[in-house]
């Protein structure tokens, strides 16, 4: 077995090393939302039962003190409880350890990132579901997803992002297995009533549910009274379970208000509105700055939204990610001209209708209220790294990476070019496209039982980018 999986117990080993010292070296608080989720749990701990959402749970601006003076020792954040709203099974699930260490930080940490790593796992899983007969590929999808440096820095912190990310990683490689008939719907059923209970985004699973039971029935030839009962047998125990969380909110906040999102909107006085940004930016303004926001946040931009990184490393991802992407849209030009196989047909579907569902949740919650971040794409962060596998498969096939290469070094060139014309070459911009540029073009003339070396080096370049982030920018501008 070892023999097998020893890039993934690797991948494993060296995630949870970077990660338990973002855990312990993290100053205390400085996770988007962290001291709220500490004090459900502390709620729990302390024999005070399911904590009610109240007008008192939230303070823009006393909350904007705390982060402006990186969270003081003298300054309480109790008074912080403002996810008081959230579904309860991450907080019961970390309330034995709170009360086993003593209401410590670090040991919840470590918590979060072990969950993390169900999610690395999980990735894992999902790749090998798509592409069986690539296990290179699952590896460096579970890596891209380990030690990408935001997602590392999220699931070494207190909040129930991590269960949520690995339940529905799990459901979805699950709802994989059951469109070849090798899981029941009632397991189905029940990894969806975990996640109805863990937190909303994950309710994506919901829709597809529908999505999984009408994919097999359209391949397989039953009828549409079987595809009833399989529905009903995947809804029914996720219903129950998330049901008994349901009747209780409505008990405490009352009807329609199901999950105490409504009377979180009341109780937030004060948080940045998208219409306020926009009158006073204007459209145009508010959107690239969003956009801007979105993508440093999706590679690093830690603390509260506070810690930029250097312009250099968004430079440099932004490079990277517009050649996998480049590969993507080749994989995806090729597999138009042969087709795809059922196996795959279905579960591109499903995949792309989660991701689909995934990017619309905070699109539509940013149409009220200003919350730029890529965390909140992250649900689908297994899904956006098989694509990016894929497409990096498609990048380093010999015949597009040369040709993808010699454009690069055009590409530099023509800056260097523009540059001496204006006086004012951009120097880090054309080495950072010519290092783009000699990776691309070195990973295409090698063997192909050697291409799995460039995926190495570039799962360590992404481990040695997580030092940066910690040491570099984290500890020095948070401390």
């Amino acid at each position: 077995m070892l023999k097998t999986h020893w890039p993934a117990v690797l991948i494993l080993v060296a995630y949870l090393s970077i990660g338990s010292l973002f855990a312990a070296l993290t100053p205390r608080w400085q996770v988007p939302d962290e001291p709220a989720h500490y004090n459900y749990i502390a709620s729990l701990g302390r024999g005070n039962g399911f904590p009610v959402m109240e007008a008192k749970d939230y303070d823009q601006s006393y909350l904007e003190r705390l982060t402006a003076e990186r969270f003081p020792a003298h300054l309480s954040t109790e008074e912080l409880a403002y996810e008081d709203h959230q579904p309860p099974l991450y907080y019961l699930l970390a309330t034995p350890i709170f009360i086993l260490f003593d209401g410590a930080l670090l040991p919840l940490r470590l918590f979060s990132l072990a969950l993390g790593g169900v999610v690395v796992v999980m990735t894992i899983a999902l790749t090998r579901e798509v592409c069986p007969q690539s296990p290179g590929l699952a590896w460096l999808a579970g890596g891209l997803v380990a030690f990408l440096p935001q997602h590392l820095a999220m699931m070494t912190g207190v909040n129930n992002d991590s269960l949520t990310e690995a339940l529905l990683a799990l459901w979805l490689v699950l709802a994989l297995r059951y469109l070849r008939g090798n899981t029941s719907p009632f397991v189905l059923g029940g990894v969806l009533g975990t996640l109805l209970i863990t937190k909303t985004t994950g309710y994506v699973a919901l829709p597809l549910a529908v999505v999984v039971v009408v994919l097999r029935w359209r391949r397989s030839g039953f009828s549409w009274q079987w595809a009833l009962r399989q529905l009903a047998q995947i809804m029914l125990p996720g219903l129950v379970v998330g049901g008994a969380w349901w009747i209780r909110n409505l008990a405490i906040y009352g009807w329609p208000d199901f999950l105490g999102l409504q009377r979180h909107d009341l109780v937030v006085v004060g948080q940045p509105r998208t219409a306020d940004w926009i009158a006073r930016d204007g459209l145009f303004p508010f959107l690239r700055g969003a956009l801007r926001t979105i993508f440093q946040s999706f590679w690093g931009q830690f603390g509260w939204m506070g810690v930029v990184l250097d312009a250099r490393i968004y430079l440099g991802a932004a490079i990277f990610t517009a050649l996998t992407a480049w590969g993507v849209l080749w994989a995806g030009i090729r597999r138009a001209k042969e087709g795809l196989e059922p196996r795959q047909r279905d579960a591109l579907i499903l995949l792309g209708a989660s991701a689909l569902i995934t990017i619309a949740l905070p699109i539509w919650y940013n149409l009220t209220y200003v919350q730029h971040q890529a965390r909140y794409l992250f649900p689908a962060l297994p899904i956006f790294a098989l694509l990016a596998v894929v497409g990096l498969r498609r990048l380093v096939e010999t015949r597009l990476a040369m040709l993808t290469g010699l454009g690069l070094i055009a590409a530099v060139v023509g800056l260097g070019g523009i540059g001496l014309l204006r006086g004012d070459p951009p120097l880090w911009t054309m080495a950072l496209v010519g290092v783009g540029s000699a990776a691309v073009l070195i990973s295409g003339v090698l063997p192909n039982g050697l291409k799995s070396i460039a995926g190495s080096v570039l799962l360590l370049s992404l481990l040695a980018l997580d030092f940066w982030c910690l040491f570099g920018f984290v500890i020095p501008m948070l401390t």
